[in-house]
């Protein structure tokens, strides 16, 4: 946790930009990189839609979502795909399970 997800990318255009996205959000969270799961989704798009990644995570403070975003965005540039777009849905460790209990006591740093 958190989960990262991209759609509208290749595997090949992900290959080298994930394992940094990942490093970068690990160092950003203070969390270790293990915790993270990255993931492609392969989607047949039905309008005109741009390349996105979907951070699923708990909140943080605001600093924190926007130094990620900016982390991320950096590395896409790099790579030219400045062009996707990166949001956010949070997460609330009262509802999110492991072995059929809420994470009340989940730590954020």
């Amino acid at each position: 946790m958190p989960f990262i997800r991209f759609r509208g990318f290749t595997g090949h255009q992900l290959e080298g930009t994930v394992p940094r996205i990942t490093e970068q959000m690990a160092l950003i969270c203070n969390i270790p990189r293990e915790r993270l799961k990255a993931e492609r989704y392969d989607v047949q798009a039905l309008t005109p839609s741009p390349a996105s990644i979907e951070i699923l995570m708990f909140q943080r403070d605001q600093e924190v979502h926007n130094r990620i975003a900016s982390s991320i965005h950096g590395i896409l540039a790099d790579e030219g795909l400045s062009d996707a777009h990166i949001f956010f849905n949070i997460l609330s460790p009262t509802l999110y399970y492991k072995q059929g209990k809420p994470l009340t006591d989940y730590p954020l740093d």
